[in-house]
């Protein structure tokens, strides 16, 4: 009898479009290859036909795009890692004190004025 695996935790699973990857690791896999071609050609032609340095320099143009495409922690992918990282460094205050209201002296202030507007009255009158 033939026994399919099922995960227990089903927001795990992932639709894969094509080569049994996700839409964003194909969407980053065509980028790696318009970098990497060209890079490779470029390459092989400045330095007279050296594959080594050529094949070097493409995995090095290529391997930023790869990495965003395969990399995931806690459930998220790259591009939210790397939005939440520039958020916290360059965007969000670097101090965030913590502030509380004091109600209970809003409170007493508010008693205060309407005191001294009850006085006020009577020194009119």
């Amino acid at each position: 009898m033939a026994f399919v695996k099922m995960p227990k935790d089903l927001s795990k699973v992932k639709n894969r479009v094509a080569l049994n990857m996700t839409k964003r690791q194909l969407v980053s896999l065509g980028l790696a290859g318009l970098v990497g071609i060209p890079t490779f050609f470029v390459v092989n032609r400045v330095f007279g036909g050296s594959i080594q340095i050529a094949g070097f320099s493409t995995f090095i143009s290529v391997a930023p795009f790869l990495g965003a495409a395969f990399y995931e922690k806690n459930g998220k992918p790259f591009e939210k890692i790397f939005k939440d990282m520039v958020s916290v460094f360059f965007i969000r205050p670097k101090k965030r004190p913590y502030k509380t209201t004091n109600f209970y002296d809003l409170l007493m202030r508010q008693s205060d004025l309407e005191s001294e507007i009850r006085r006020i009255k009577r020194e009119e009158n």
